[in-house]
């Protein structure tokens, strides 16, 4: 897979498990080739004390990030997924990148018949991956997983502009 692929990592990042998670799924996709924006990088050093913190500059950070990206991964678990996430897939989708939903949490939590999530999200994501539960504890799974669905959903809008724009 291309380094070239940038990839905005939406997600909770407010306990300690949460945290080490995506570091080590993000280390998991960058070994896979794509280049992984992890928001949690920029706000790591203003949690740490090294510099103030600074509300409005993580969030023009992460709004511009979203902006130049091709693709955003969204990881959804939990009954609610997490609402700064769920805030960061509207933004996406809004700004036309694609939407890969992640899933770990095995349990349904939605009114989608087709994706264990709320409808808006659901509808928002190109592609949805729901780690089943023998597989829990695969993070190269699951990392593989991601990149191959990242390439295919990159793959299929490449195919859909080129159709596109060779339209009379």
């Amino acid at each position: 897979m291309s380094a070239s692929i940038r990839v905005y990592f939406a997600g909770p990042l407010f306990t300690q498990p949460e945290w080490q998670w995506n570091s080590r799924l993000a280390g998991e996709l960058r070994r896979l080739g794509l280049d992984i924006v992890l928001p949690q990088n920029e706000a790591e050093p203003m949690l740490k004390g090294l510099k103030s913190f600074d509300p409005e500059a993580l969030f023009s950070s992460n709004t511009m990030e979203i902006e130049m990206a091709d693709i955003v991964l969204a990881i959804l678990d939990q009954a609610d997924p997490d609402s700064g996430t769920c805030w960061e897939c509207g933004y996406a989708f809004k700004a036309g990148r694609p939407i890969v939903g992640l899933r770990t949490d095995f349990r349904p939590a939605g009114d989608d018949v087709t994706r264990p999530v709320n409808l808006m999200l659901a509808r928002s994501c190109r592609d949805f991956i729901s780690v089943p539960p023998n597989r829990i504890d695969d993070l190269a799974f699951v990392a593989e997983e991601v990149a191959r669905v990242i390439g295919t959903v990159l793959e299929m809008e490449t195919i859909s502009t080129a159709l596109t724009s060779s339209s009379p």
